[in-house]
C-alpha cells in the first residue's frame, strides 16, 4: 500500500496568460478533475506554495495516493502531470485526477530492481532489463508506489525473472502479459575491444616495416634558383 500524503492547496480565481503572474509570487497553479463516487466532478482550479509543494510533488509516481485539501475539503487524488521548466527544472503546473476509494483504478506502477545479481559478480556478466513498469489494478489506497523486484536471484545465464515470478498481494490485478521480461543476464559484450585490439596490431605492424620516409620538399629546387639567376 502506497503511504498516504497530505497536501494542503488554495482554489484559484486567476487563469490564462495571468497565471505567470502567480509564477511570480512563488505560487504554482494546478487543476483537480476526474470523479468522487458515480458523480463526475466539475474542475478545480488551485494553486500551492511552489516551494513546500514541490518537496512532495517532486517524489511522487502515478499510483502515489494523495489527500489534496482544498480550503477544509478532502479529495483523494493521484498526480496525471506535472509539467515543468525546461531550463530550470521547476514546476510550471500540475494536473490531478480525482479518484474514488469505493472503485477499483487502473495504474502503471514502476519497477524497481534492488540487489546486486549473483551473476554479475561471479560471471562478469550484466543485468538487462525488459519492462519498466507493471499495469496494474486495485482500490486507491491498495495502490503501491513502486514494485520492488530481487535481483539477486539472477544467479546465471539462464536466470530469468518474468511477470509471472513475482508475489505480489491479492489486492492487486496483474494486467500486464505474464510472459513479459523484467529482468535477465547476458554476456559482457567485447566485440569493440577485440576491434580496438585489431586496430592497436595493425599500427603496430606499420611501425616495424622498413619503411622508407617520405621527404616534403620545402623551398624551391636547385634547378629553380639557377634558371632565376639566369
Amino acid at each position: 500500500m502506497s503511504e498516504k500524503i497530505a497536501l494542503e492547496v488554495q482554489k484559484r480565481t486567476i487563469k490564462g496568460k495571468q497565471v505567470s503572474s502567480l509564477r511570480r509570487e512563488g505560487l504554482l497553479p494546478g487543476i483537480i478533475y476526474g470523479r468522487i463516487g458515480k458523480e463526475q466532478i466539475e474542475p478545480i482550479m488551485i494553486q500551492m506554495d511552489l516551494h513546500e509543494a514541490s518537496k512532495t510533488i517532486n517524489r511522487l509516481t502515478g499510483s502515489s495516493l494523495v489527500s489534496l485539501d482544498v480550503e477544509g475539503e478532502e479529495y483523494p487524488v493521484v498526480l496525471r502531470e506535472a509539467q515543468k521548466d525546461v531550463i530550470y527544472g521547476t514546476l510550471r503546473h500540475v494536473d490531478f485526477m480525482a479518484v474514488s476509494l469505493t472503485e477499483k483504478f487502473q495504474t502503471a506502477v514502476p519497477i524497481e530492481l534492488i540487489g546486486q545479481a549473483p551473476a554479475e559478480i561471479n560471471m562478469a556478466a550484466v543485468v538487462v532489463t525488459g519492462i519498466s513498469e507493471l499495469e496494474i489494478e486495485c482500490l486507491p489506497q491498495d495502490m503501491p508506489e513502486r514494485i520492488e523486484v530481487d535481483a539477486t536471484v539472477l544467479v546465471d545465464m539462464e536466470s530469468a525473472i518474468y511477470v509471472r515470478d513475482l508475489d505480489l498481494p491479492d489486492t492487486y490485478e496483474v494486467l500486464t502479459d505474464p510472459d513479459e521480461l523484467i529482468a535477465g543476464v547476458t554476456y559482457v559484450t567485447i566485440e569493440e575491444e577485440e576491434e580496438e585490439e585489431e586496430e592497436e596490431a595493425e599500427f603496430a605492424e606499420l611501425l616495424d616495416e622498413d619503411v622508407e620516409p617520405e621527404v616534403i620538399e620545402k623551398g624551391k629546387k636547385e634547378d629553380e634558383f639557377d634558371s632565376e639567376e639566369d
